[in-house]
Order: structure tokens, then sequence, then C-alpha cells
């Protein structure tokens, strides 16, 4: 899996620059970081809003419309058996967030403990980046299969991958992070005068040392997005009859002749929270670097 980790922060200048929070602030309320804020707010919305915008539940079989095409009545159409192919989208856009926000957290959390540990000590540092370049060297979708082939499908299962995989991605880049910001002025000036290791890292170095974090987290979103809507697409991820992104549009397939909408919805919903999520990573990344 490609993912791009942004550089650190280097050179003596990275102290005199203003805070990391106001950079951040910054880039989420201009330019390609509002409006990508604002493509992901628009679909969480739907998702979160989806027993008022729609009457029919995730599991209602409608009678009488079966693979209906989309109209007031079923904005999405139907499916092939007679489910408001909107309601579900709704929903699996629930449960797409649901999964991707809380597995990126904590593999960002167990990814920047692991750096900071390899970061600091020599012999953690051989174990952990060996470890890493084993994990980086399978795509997702190929540990998700392997993973659903021992315990099963289900979204714990994409939780799971999509934790194995950013953990190395986030540990390699606080690592780096780390390593730069210690050779800086200002770190061997704290060090000089007796300060504790514990707080020159807890006071300078992580501070200066995490602002990367911000637009690695976007991109990360952007990508387990993608991984949970591929493995439910391929059944080895969210079970039926909840409903997925990626079950949907595999369940369309057959029935594009019927209803293309049936695809195109769940499609465009994918497609935006991808984009959504790397327009709001480009914004962050435009801020610290014109800091």
């Amino acid at each position: 899996m490609t993912v791009l980790i942004p550089e650190a922060p280097t050179g003596d200048d990275a102290v005199a620059r203003k805070a990391p929070g106001h950079s951040t602030l910054r880039g989420l309320t201009r330019g390609q970081g509002l409006a990508g804020l604002v493509l992901v707010g628009v679909v969480a919305a739907v998702g979160l809003l989806a027993p008022l915008l729609t009457p029919y539940g995730p599991f209602d079989q409608i009678q009488g419309a079966n693979l209906v095409g989309p109209g007031s009545a079923h904005w999405f159409g139907t499916d092939e058996v007679n489910r408001d192919v909107f309601t579900r989208t709704a929903h699996g856009i629930r449960t797409n967030l649901l999964i991707v926000f809380a597995a990126v957290a904590v593999g960002a959390a167990l990814g920047t403990a692991l750096g900071l540990v390899s970061s600091t000590n020599q012999f953690a540092d051989v174990v952990t980046q060996r470890v890493f370049d084993v994990v980086l060297a399978f795509p997702a979708l190929i540990l998700g299969i392997a993973l659903a082939a021992v315990v099963g499908p289900g979204a714990v299962t994409v939780g799971i991958v999509i934790v194995v995989v950013e953990v190395p991605i986030f540990g390699r880049l606080v690592r780096s992070s780390v390593l730069k910001v210690r050779e800086l002025q200002f770190v061997e000036s704290a060090e000089v005068i007796g300060a504790g290791h514990w707080w020159i890292l807890r006071s300078h170095i992580l501070p200066n040392s995490l602002e990367p974090l911000g637009v690695q987290v976007a991109l990360s979103l952007s990508v387990a997005v993608f991984v949970e809507a591929g493995m439910s697409f391929i059944g080895v991820g969210v079970r039926a009859p909840e409903p997925s992104l990626g079950s949907l549009i595999s369940n369309s397939v057959a029935n594009l002749d019927a209803n293309p909408m049936y695809a195109i919805g769940p499609l465009a919903v994918v497609t935006a929270l991808v984009l959504g999520f790397l327009l709001v990573a480009q914004g962050l990344a435009q801020a610290h670097r014109a800091r």
C-alpha cells in the first residue's frame, strides 16, 4: 500500500515557528483543507442523520419494490431483496466511519508509542524496524484475506487489519521526527543544563515531533476508508446483512442494468470520503510548510 509520509520539521527554525495547533487550524479552515472537511462533514452528517432522512430501516423489505430505479420515494432505488439502497448506504457510512476512526486512532497510538521507544533504545529500534518491514511488505487486502481465513470476516477483522497496517507507518514517522528534533540546538542546550531525559522528551521533543501526525492521520483515514470498502467488497469485511459500502457495491454488480444507482450511490460516497480526507491532508501539509 502506498502511503505518503510527511517530512518532520528540521533545522533550528522549527522552534521559532508558530505553535503546531495554529497551523493545523489554519489548514482546516482554508482552501483544500476546508473543502475536504466540508466534504467529509456532509457525508458523515448523512450517516449520522440517516433515521431522519429516510422512513425505512436498513433491513426493511418493501413490498413490490424489487430493483426499483431512483425516484422521490427511493433516492438510490431498491436492491434485489426490496430494501432501500439510500437507507443502507447511509447506515453503511456509519459502519465505515466507526471502523475507520477507531482503527486509525488505535494504530496511531500504538505506532506513536513504538516509535518513541525505538527512538530511545537501540535494541528496541532494531526489533521494531524489522517487524515493520515485514508488515509493510504485505498489502492491506492480502492481510485481510489471511486474517479472515483464520478468525472469520467481520467488522473486528477489518479494524485489526487497519491497525496492523497503520502501526508501522506511525511508528516510523514518529521515530524519524524524534531523531531529527533531538539534534536541534534547543534540545542540546537542555541536556547541557542538566535537564532530565524524560523531561526533555515530554517538554521539548514530543511537541516538536508530533506535528506531521495530523497530515498522516488524514492520509491514513483516506486509506482506511478504501480498505474497509475493499474488504467488504471481496467478502472478508462486514458481514451481511449489516450494511457496508463495499458490500453494497459488490451486490450491485449483478444488477447494474436494472438499477445503476445501486452501485453509483455507494461508489460516490466512498469517493467523496477518500477525496475529502486527502484534501484535508493536503491542506494541513500546506499550512505546516508555510510555518
